[in-house]
């Protein structure tokens, strides 16, 4: 809430001091969903995290079967051999659960090759949005698939197909 506070101050303080400045708004989100180049990168880090969930799921379906195993097997084994199985499939599950920190976690492998396939295409987009500010002269283009809450958006103002113009497309 503070920060959305801070923003419309900054919006409306923007507007007053720069009165006579020229405004426009682009979707990225749009802009990028028209781009092939982001469909297929988004394709490609799909494709990756399905292999990699069912990497996953097979290996808790081997620790389930380890725990089934372990279940049946239970009354004829000692003490001992109880909690070396049972350390087995503890051991299994911590293996698992660092394969999926590796894979999904925050700084994890899909988060780099998000990031390796996907941010050069938004360098892209950012390089023709600012070409377009620079050739009419807008002071500030604002990015309405954002945070930033736009309370009133002037069609005329959307200058999202002319960045695509300029990605030549």
């Amino acid at each position: 809430m503070y920060k959305k506070i801070i923003i419309l101050n900054f919006m409306l303080f923007t507007c007053i001091s720069l009165h006579a400045q020229k405004f426009a708004y682009v979707d990225t989100d749009y802009i990028l969903n028209k781009l092939p180049e982001f469909k297929q990168a988004q394709n490609k880090i799909d494709q990756i995290s399905t292999e990699w969930q069912k990497e996953i799921e097979r290996k808790y379906q081997e620790i389930d079967g380890m725990y089934k195993a372990y279940q049946n097997e239970l009354v004829l084994l000692t003490k001992e051999m109880k909690i070396k199985r049972e350390e087995a499939i503890i051991n299994k599950e911590d293996e698992i659960k660092k394969l999926q920190q590796k894979y999904f976690g925050p700084e994890g492998d899909l988060f780099l090759k998000r990031k390796d396939l996907v941010k050069p295409i938004q360098d892209q987009v950012y390089d023709a949005i600012q070409k377009l500010a620079a050739n009419n002269k807008y002071a500030i283009i604002f990015d309405s698939s954002s945070d930033l809450i736009m309370l009133y958006k002037n069609n005329n103002l959307d200058k999202s197909d002319k960045v695509l113009e300029l990605l030549g497309y």
